[in-house]
């Protein structure tokens, strides 16, 4: 699993004194930003492609708190993945201590920008993605059947 060290912010904490839910979906997000970075697609690759990860469903699973100034440890991985790349479920698992804090599961497409329609993802995106690791519950899923080729 692609794994980076991230910090509970001021921004992130709520009125209740520990990270709000909608802060695990935002470091969720950076993680998964970063790994693509890391491979070579910066936000200005996907502004030149005219693409983006478009999220149809988040899950959010809490197990402990995470307060201001804690260090966590944000996982990236897949929970399912098409053979065409057009559908994805990603895997967040975010540590605090060592100890799972909450696990954010998102399934997901690719967004072409221009038509604003799902397309299957560029080669070397889709070879990023299969070179994720895998959550211990990943599944295979079924090609989003409308989805068009990503031009490159």
């Amino acid at each position: 699993m692609y794994e980076r060290k991230l910090m509970a912010g001021w921004r992130d904490i709520d009125t209740n004194s520990h990270m709000g839910n909608t802060a695990y979906l935002d470091k969720a997000v950076d993680a998964r930003m970063m790994y693509f970075v890391d491979c070579g697609f910066p936000m200005s690759e996907f502004v030149r492609l005219r693409l983006g990860p478009v999220v149809m469903r988040d899950e959010v699973e809490y197990y402990r708190e995470v307060h201001l100034l804690d260090e966590i440890t944000v996982t990236f991985g897949l929970a399912g993945l098409s053979p065409n790349g057009s559908r994805m479920m990603l895997r967040n698992d975010i540590f605090r201590d060592g100890k799972l804090a909450a696990r954010v599961t998102t399934t997901a497409g690719w967004l072409d920008l221009a038509n604003r329609k799902l397309v299957c993802p560029p080669a070397k995106i889709l070879e990023a993605m299969r070179s994720l690791g895998h959550s211990e519950d990943y599944k295979d899923l079924p090609n989003i059947s409308s989805a068009l080729p990503a031009t490159e």
